[in-house]
């Protein structure tokens, strides 16, 4: 028993190693995308016409066809019964010809708008629940109430004129049966009087005909419903095939244990997230010595975080490069250039499963490791008394609160024992005491790594081997704390004054 266990559970291990590469090899949309594309409008695609794909659009194909032989099949038995009906149904033919014409072409675009004003009511609604606290704390419910109706009038005016076009058309088809109908007993009624006619065949004519304003209404309206739903195929195709995609080549001679030192060296980085943007890296050039310890400081939209993203190759570069050991990034696999960095971001976000599923992803620790980073943590505590590494973390990590998630981030690093780190003012949630304790930790397992921090609070890089002071995205300042708060006219000196009491004695700041 106890080996067949272990062979099943080889299986599926097998199997999910197997899925994840399949899922590693498939086009990645690039990060510039999801900036600049609302929450809504991705959100209607994967829903509403995902939907129309999927089950609408079969359903309505099938009506079309029996509609289109149902059609063809009454002709064929008006035309053996009347010969002479055909004359008059070549007229009528070309003005249902242009009717149909018509209303297809106005239907497939008031099926556009249809699509387009449901995308805003997606996104405001995904923002209503986000912010559900902050609307009711402010008391602006009534604001978003008037906000969500008004995206809901304005989607419900493109059905209402959707559903007048439909109307114009039946009545327009019902004109044309009548024509039909009348057409062909005024020729029954001529031919009886000048030839014989038969008038089962021609009962048989007539009864085909009252059906077709049904059919021809059917026929319209399932098939201007195909081309409606067509519209859906063609929006989701373009989510499919058209979106700018991250690089997906492997390097196959990158070594294993690469980076081996952790140097790292920009060289002219000029880097704009859009095209008409203002670079928000410009002419940025530096040398970080293996194991040197960074802290990154500046000003709101100095920067900071877009270097992390350059690094992580989020971005990709418009000028320049970035060597890692020497080696351009640019050349290396995305999915193998991020497996070996380790960054705790400033927004931390977990998914839904468990802490073991969060904190080791790949399955590639043992639950002894993983406890041993969360005591490093200082979370310990709070994961033996929510139950262990399979308690749960809810969606998005709401169990815990903000601090708590950040530090979650931090052990979930801790765990890659990766050359470089990246800190994106990973202790802005966390108070003064937690953090003084993080900061040893930080600097106790990554004592011969790599480490980039962005500073929340000026105290927690004092003790860093160098400080670079980012403005407009550029480098103006690159030296010790010390040399830097000894210069009057240096910026940092200047962020430092508001810090002169919690300041380490290698630094204090002129009173």
């Amino acid at each position: 028993m106890r080996i067949g266990w272990r062979f099943t559970l080889q299986q599926d291990n097998n199997t999910r190693h197997t899925a994840r590469a399949k899922a590693s090899q498939s086009p990645e949309a690039t990060v510039t995308f999801f900036d600049i594309t609302p929450l809504g409008r991705i959100l209607n695609r994967f829903s509403s016409d995902l939907y129309s794909v999927d089950d609408s659009l079969p359903f309505i194909l099938n009506i079309l066809l029996a509609n289109i032989f149902g059609l063809l099949g009454m002709l064929v038995v008006i035309s053996y019964g009347l010969p002479w009906v055909l004359v008059p149904l070549l007229p009528l033919a070309l003005l249902y010809h242009q009717t149909q014409h018509f209303y297809r072409h106005t239907s497939r675009e008031l099926k556009r708008l249809c699509s387009l004003t449901l995308s805003p009511i997606y996104s405001h609604f995904s923002e209503t629940i986000a912010g559900l606290g902050t609307i009711r704390a402010s008391c602006s419910t009534a604001r978003f109430r008037e906000e969500n109706s008004k995206r809901l009038e304005q989607n419900q005016r493109c059905l209402f004129v959707s559903n007048a076009a439909m109307q114009w058309l039946d009545i327009r088809l019902q004109m044309i049966g009548v024509a039909v109908v009348t057409g062909l007993g005024v020729i029954a009624v001529i031919q009886h009087q000048y030839s014989f006619v038969d008038p089962g065949l021609l009962g048989l004519s007539l009864s085909y005909a009252l059906s077709i304003t049904q059919l021809l209404s059917g026929l319209i309206f399932s098939f201007t419903q195909t081309e409606m739903q067509l519209v859906s195929v063609e929006r989701t195709e373009e989510y499919s095939t058209e979106l700018p995609s991250e690089p997906q080549q492997l390097n196959e001679q990158l070594p294993a244990a690469w980076p081996e030192q952790g140097s790292l060296e920009f060289c002219n980085v000029v880097l704009a997230y859009r095209e008409g943007l203002p670079n928000a890296l410009d002419g940025v050039s530096l040398v970080v010595q293996p194991g040197e310890k960074i802290g990154i400081v500046g000003r709101t939209g100095s920067g900071k975080s877009t270097m992390f993203l350059a690094l992580f190759r989020m971005v990709e570069l418009n000028q320049g490069q970035i060597l890692l050991d020497q080696l351009d990034i640019s050349t290396v696999g995305v999915a193998q250039l991020r497996s070996r960095l380790a960054i705790i971001p400033q927004d931390p976000f977990l998914f839904s499963g468990t802490i073991r599923d969060n904190l080791d992803p790949s399955n590639r620790h043992l639950d002894q490791q993983l406890l041993d980073v969360l005591d490093q943590c200082h979370l310990s505590t709070v994961v033996r008394r929510m139950g262990g590494l399979d308690a749960e973390v809810g969606e998005r990590g709401k169990f815990f609160s903000a601090g708590q998630r950040q530090l979650l981030c931090l052990a979930r690093a801790l765990l890659t024992q990766a050359k470089v780190l990246c800190i994106d003012e990973a202790t802005a949630s966390v108070d003064q005491k937690t953090d003084k304790l993080l900061q040893q930790t930080i600097r106790e397992t990554f004592q011969d790594k790599t480490v980039l921090t962005i500073a929340h609070r000026i105290n927690t890089i004092m003790d860093c081997d160098r400080v670079l002071v980012m403005h407009a995205g550029k480098v103006v300042e690159f030296d010790t704390p010390t040399a830097l708060c000894q210069t009057d006219t240096s910026i940092f000196h200047r962020l430092v004054g508001g810090w002169s009491i919690n300041l380490p004695d290698r630094c204090s700041s002129p009173q």
